[in-house]
């Protein structure tokens, strides 16, 4: 058996000093680069709209836009980015009505909206499109919310102040039904003077009949009245019911118009049945 020669090989020490030359330098360049951060995934944005669902035409209501989520968000929940959002209004007759501010930032994750409603009586969506964004990244959703634009109840009147006497501002409750539903800022007033006096309610619903808005001046101790010299004031109005549903009446007369068309064609079928023959 014939046994090969063993080789050794060495490496000079002009090749050592390279390979730890070429070590270095790709410590050194993997130390240069920027760190590299493990991705956090950041919960969807998600939002919406909060108000009334009925608002009296012509008048003011408020509503507040919250949003929370996105890359404006940290995983713990605080707002690390920018809550931005752009509002506008759909109506068939949208003369008069507006959304304001129209566009802005989120504070906190929210913002106070006031929509102006419409003369029409109709159906007003609000859109409002928020975004969530940090560092270049965002994304958006679409919000909406429907209300319907109603005539208001309205009780109107006037303040009426003595020739020598005077008045400090101060709020005048509205009763309906002997039950407080709002009230009217009166500012000062000079001797001599009168003011007149509006309020306008939508109730979430009344029932059929006769209701009465009351106001009173009693606590102003005789420093202003309304017109005729009275210190309280009443308006009433009706509030009409359902229309009566006859759908069920007609069916009824119809089914007992045919009931007495088929016992009288019975009964001629029958003495026609019935007559003897010549």
């Amino acid at each position: 058996m014939v046994q090969r020669p063993i080789v050794r090989r060495t490496v000079a020490p002009s090749g050592l000093l390279g390979v730890a030359l070429l070590l270095a330098a790709i410590v050194t360049l993997v130390a240069a680069l920027p760190p590299v951060h493990a991705a956090t995934a950041t919960a969807p944005l998600t939002g919406a709209i909060n108000g009334p669902s009925r608002v009296g035409s012509g008048l003011n209501a408020s509503y507040l836009v919250t949003a929370q989520g996105g890359p404006a968000e940290a995983p713990n929940g605080t707002q690390v980015g920018i809550y931005s959002y752009r509002a506008s209004i759909a109506a068939t007759d949208p003369t008069g009505a507006a959304i304001l501010p129209a566009t802005g930032v989120l504070v906190n994750g929210s913002v106070p909206l006031t929509l102006k409603a419409p003369k029409a009586i109709e159906s007003v969506t609000i859109y409002v499109l928020v975004k969530s964004e940090l560092s270049g990244t965002n994304v958006s959703q679409n919000l909406s919310f429907t209300v319907q634009i109603v005539q208001p109840y309205t009780v109107a009147a006037s303040l009426i102040v003595g020739s020598t006497a005077s008045s400090t501002p101060f709020f005048l409750t509205v009763d309906l039904d002997g039950q407080p539903v709002g009230s009217i800022a009166v500012p000062a007033l000079s001797p001599g003077t009168s003011f007149p006096l509006s309020f306008s309610y939508v109730p979430p619903d009344l029932a059929p009949g006769w209701h009465t808005f009351t106001l009173s001046l009693a606590q102003q101790h005789g420093l202003v009245a309304f017109a005729g010299g009275a210190d309280e004031f009443s308006s009433s109005f009706y509030v009409a019911g359902e229309p009566p549903n006859y759908t069920i009446w007609y069916f009824a007369g119809a089914t007992a118009f045919v009931g007495a068309i088929f016992i009288w064609s019975t009964r001629v079928g029958a003495r026609r049945r019935g007559r003897p023959k010549k």
